[in-house]
């Protein structure tokens, strides 16, 4: 259900925007988006797991702040980020 060490080391070598970045916005919104993905699909199967699907719409508002604030301060990273992950919006 959660992300293993070495997904997690993969996404934030991809995201990073330079060496030892792990804050950035981009690296927090494509590990809460990998984490998502995962729980959305165990749901898919436990649909009366309701502590999981509240600990998935609060990591989807999560995110949803981190674009928005990533929006707000640079419209490009933000567009270029959507695209990359494939988010709706």
């Amino acid at each position: 259900m959660s992300i293993t060490a070495e997904r997690k080391q993969e996404l934030i070598k991809e995201y990073a925007v330079k060496d030892g970045d792990t804050g950035s916005p981009e690296v927090q919104v494509a590990v809460l988006t990998e984490r998502i993905s995962n729980l959305t699909e165990h749901l898919k199967t436990h649909g009366k797991d309701f502590h999981s699907r509240r600990g998935l719409l609060m990591m989807v508002g999560q995110r949803r702040r981190l674009l928005d604030y990533l929006r707000k301060k640079d419209e490009k990273r933000y567009e270029g980020l959507v695209k990359k992950l494939g988010l709706r919006r």
